[in-house]
């Protein structure tokens, strides 16, 4: 999908349809995150802080459960 700016004041602004909004799951009012690597622009739903921790205790229990297996890959 090629969308194109929209000039806001002294900032440029990118409307994303309600199509594109329903496929990431997202309503008008949602918070996100824009991020760069300096070539590609990436705008991302916010996490709420129970969707973090829970991401960090399956991330600490796949990593004692496989620790060895992990480390054996780095060599």
């Amino acid at each position: 999908m090629i969308k194109k700016l929209t000039r806001t004041g002294n900032s440029a602004a990118l409307v994303l349809d309600k199509q594109l909004l329903e496929a990431a799951n997202l309503d008008p009012e949602a918070q996100v995150e824009v991020s760069t690597n300096g070539r590609v622009i990436v705008i991302s739903p916010v996490r709420s802080k129970r969707e973090v921790d829970k991401f960090e205790r399956a991330e600490a229990k796949m990593h004692a459960k496989f620790a060895g297996a992990f480390a054996r890959l780095a060599k």
